[in-house]
C-alpha cells in the first residue's frame, strides 16, 4: 500500500521541522543544510530518530533545498545527485521499512519570478536528476514543500510521474489567502486538483495553526484528493535578536485535531516546529475516532432462540418516562470528587431531589481527570439518596471485556440509565502518559449496548433476561466539521441510541441549526441540552479556548466583559444561561444543567 492508498484509508501523523532542529543542535544559519547529509550524517539521522521515536508516520528527507540553483550559492551544484541519494538514504536507515519516507523538495524558482525561456530548461535538468537520486534511494514518494508557482509544480510533478513516485503538493499561503506569488490560493487548488500528476494536495508554512485553520476550511473541500496540513508553530518572536516560536506542544495539538475533523488526511509541523510538538500531536491524534482502528462490533437483532422480554424505551427508567412525555426532564451534572469522602457530593444530591430534579448526571473521568469511580458514585446515589443517575460511560479506560462487565454489574446494581461517549484523550488531564485503550468508540459501544439490551453479549452468548438500559449518547451541535458529527450522530443512532446530551449550548441559533439538519438526515431522538452558567469571564474563555467540543460566540464574551464584580458576573452568566434555555425550550426534550466548579446552587438557580 502505498502513502496516498494509506492516506485515503486513515489519516497519517507527518514529522516536524527540520531546520529548526538543525538549528537548535548548533548549526549556523548561513550553513547549507542540505550539505548535512555528506558533511554530518549522524546528525540528520538522529533528528529522524528523534521524529521516528515521537510516534509519526511520515518523516521527509533533509533535502528541502537540495536543487541546483540554491546549491550553486554554495558551490555544490556538482553534487546535486550525491546529496539529494544520501539525504533520502539516511531517512531510509532510521526508518527501516516500518514508517513512510517522503523526499522534501523546495522550490527552485524564486519568489516574484517566473518560468522563462532563459531557465526553463535548467529547471527540467534540475528536477531530472533530484527524481532520478531519490528514486534510487527508493523514497516512497515525493513533497513539493512550500511551493508557490504552478507552473513549476506541474513541470516537477510530470517529471516524477516518470518514475512512478507518488506525488503530495503542498503550497506555502498567506494570510491574505494567496501564494507567495499573489495568486488566489483557491484557484491555485482547482488547477491541482486538475493536475493528473499530483496525487495529494497541502498547505504548509508561513502561518501559524489558528490561520492555516480558517485557511483548510476555505479549501479542503475544493478537492477530492487527500489533503495534508502542516502549520508553522506560530508566530515568531524577536527574543534577545533571537527568532523564538512561543507556541506550545498542547496549543499546536489542539489545532492538528480540527484538522482532521475537518477531513484532513495528513498533519504535521513547519518551521518552529520539533519533536515535542509531533509526540504530543501523534499520541492524541492517533487516539481520535476515525484514526485509531477500532474492534469491530455488529448490531444484532432479536434472535429467536430463547424467550425474552425487551423493554420499550420510555418504560426503562423514571427518566425515560419523563424524556419521551410532553414534559422538559431536566438533570444536573455533579461530578465525583477526588476523596472517598462523598459527604458533600451527597448533600448536594439531596438539594437536587428536593428541587425536583429528574436525574443527576456523573461524568466519567472528565477531562481525562482521575476521581473516585463514576459507577460507584452513582450506585451510592441511587442507594443513599433516592434519585436516579445518568451514568457517563467512555471508552477510554477499559477494553471491551472489561465494559461489557461494568455494563451489566452496573445494570444488575439498579443503573438503568447511561450516555455513552467515546471520551477526552489522556493528554488533556493529569496523566498525559498513561495509554488510552479506546478498543472502540461511542458508536461501538453503543452496538454492544444494544445487544445486550436484546439478549447477547460481544461474543454472541445468551443474556437471558436482557439488560433494559436506556442509551444516550454525545452531540456536538457546534463541531468544526458539521456534516462529519452529523455522520457521527446517524451512526450512533442506528448504532441503537436513544436519546441525545449536546455539549453546553451557548449558540442557540447553532443547535437548532443542527436539529434541523439531524431530522432532515432521518434522526429521530429526543434531545437533552447542555446549559452552563458562566461564573466569570475567565471561566468563559477557558471554556472557548481549552475545554473540547465547547464553543462560545464573542457575544457571549462581550456580554461577560461587562461584570464588574464577582457577583455581576454571575448574575450574568445565569441570565445568559435563562435566556438560551427560553430560546430553545420548545425544540428539546429537557436540560443538562452543568454545576460550575461544583456549585449546584448556580444549577439550580438555572432551573428556577
Amino acid at each position: 500500500m502505498n502513502i496516498i492508498e494509506k492516506m485515503n484509508e486513515t489519516p497519517l501523523v507527518f514529522d516536524g521541522a527540520m531546520g529548526t532542529v538543525i538549528y537548535e543542535k548548533g548549526v549556523f544559519v548561513n550553513a547549507c543544510y542540505d550539505e548535512l547529509n555528506l558533511t554530518n550524517p549522524n546528525l540528520i539521522k538522529s533528528i529522524h530518530q528523534e521524529y521516528i521515536n515521537s510516534g509519526c508516520d511520515v518523516i521527509l528527507t533533509n533535502t528541502f533545498g537540495a536543487n541546483k540553483f540554491k546549491l550553486e550559492k554554495y558551490g555544490l551544484s556538482n553534487k546535486l545527485y550525491e546529496i539529494n541519494y544520501k539525504g533520502a538514504m539516511i531517512a531510509r536507515e532510521a526508518a527501516k521499512d516500518e514508517i513512510f519516507v517522503l523526499a522534501s523538495v523546495g522550490p527552485c524558482i524564486e519568489k516574484g519570478k517566473s518560468i522563462t525561456i532563459e531557465n526553463i530548461d535548467s529547471l527540467k535538468e534540475n528536477y531530472e536528476i533530484q527524481m532520478k537520486a531519490l528514486y534510487d534511494a527508493k523514497v516512497d514518494g515525493i513533497m513539493f514543500e512550500s511551493h508557490y508557482n504552478i507552473e513549476e509544480l506541474e513541470i516537477a510533478s510530470e517529471i516524477a510521474k516518470k518514475y512512478k513516485l507518488p506525488t503530495i503538493a503542498s503550497l506555502a499561503c498567506n494570510k491574505e489567502r494567496e501564494t507567495l506569488n499573489g495568486l488566489d490560493i483557491k484557484h491555485a487548488i482547482i488547477l491541482l486538483d486538475k493536475n493528473k500528476n499530483i496525487d495529494s494536495i497541502g498547505l504548509n508554512c508561513i502561518v501559524g495553526p489558528h490561520a492555516m485553520l480558517a485557511l483548510l476550511e476555505e479549501t479542503i473541500n475544493l478537492t477530492q484528493k487527500p489533503f495534508v496540513v502542516e502549520p508553522n508553530a506560530g508566530h515568531p518572536q524577536n527574543v534577545e535578536g533571537r527568532m523564538i516560536y512561543m507556541s506550545t506542544p498542547e496549543y499546536f495539538t489542539t489545532y492538528c485535531q480540527n484538522y482532521i475533523r475537518l477531513g484532513a488526511r495528513g498533519v504535521g509541523g513547519c518551521c518552529g516546529t520539533n519533536p515535542n510538538h509531533i509526540k504530543e500531536m501523534a499520541r492524541t491524534i492517533k487516539a481520535l475516532t476515525g484514526v485509531k482502528k477500532h474492534l469491530v462490533v455488529e448490531k444484532i437483532e432479536v434472535k429467536n432462540t430463547f424467550d425474552i422480554k425487551i423493554t420499550p424505551k420510555e418504560e426503562k427508567s423514571n427518566f425515560a418516562r419523563k424524556l419521551f412525555s410532553s414534559k422538559k426532564a431536566v438533570t444536573i451534572e455533579i461530578t465525583p470528587p477526588r476523596s472517598v469522602v462523598l459527604d458533600s457530593m451527597l448533600d448536594k444530591v439531596r438539594d437536587c431531589k428536593n428541587a425536583g430534579i429528574d436525574a443527576i448526571n456523573i461524568p466519567d473521568g472528565p477531562r481525562a481527570s482521575s476521581r473516585i469511580s463514576s459507577l460507584v458514585s452513582a450506585l451510592i446515589i441511587e442507594k443513599t439518596i433516592g434519585i436516579e443517575t445518568i451514568l457517563h460511560y467512555c471508552c477510554r479506560d477499559r477494553n471491551l471485556i472489561g465494559m461489557q462487565s461494568d455494563l451489566l454489574g452496573g445494570f444488575a446494581g439498579g443503573l438503568k440509565n447511561y450516555l455513552i461517549v467515546t471520551g477526552d484523550p489522556p493528554k488533556l488531564g493529569d496523566y498525559p502518559g498513561a495509554t488510552a485503550v479506546f478498543d472502540i468508540d461511542a458508536v461501538g459501544l453503543t452496538k454492544v449496548v444494544h445487544n445486550l439490551n436484546h439478549g447477547s453479549d460481544i461474543a454472541g452468548n445468551p443474556i437471558n433476561p436482557p439488560t433494559s438500559i436506556l442509551i444516550g449518547v454525545g452531540a456536538n451541535p457546534c463541531a468544526v466539521n458539521i456534516e462529519q458529527e452529523l455522520n457521527h450522530f446517524y451512526n450512533k443512532y442506528q448504532a441503537g441510541a436513544e436519546y441525545a446530551i449536546t455539549q453546553p449550548v451557548f449558540d442557540s441559533e447553532a443547535l437548532l441549526g443542527f436539529l434541523d439538519k439531524a431530522s432532515k438526515k432521518g434522526i429521530n431522538l429526543p434531545v437533552v441540552a447542555g446549559i452552563w452558567p458562566l461564573v466569570s469571564l475567565k471561566n468563559a474563555l477557558f471554556l472557548k479556548n481549552e475545554v473540547p467540543g465547547v464553543y462560545i460566540p464573542d457575544s457571549i464574551i462581550e456580554k461577560m466583559e461587562k461584570a464588574k464584580t464577582k457577583e455581576e458576573g454571575v448574575k450574568i452568566g445565569i441570565e445568559i444561561a435563562h435566556e438560551i434555555k427560553e430560546k430553545i425550550s420548545p425544540h428539546v426534550a429537557g436540560f443538562q444543567i452543568s454545576a460550575p466548579f461544583g456549585k449546584v446552587d448556580l444549577a439550580l438557580e438555572v432551573v428556577k
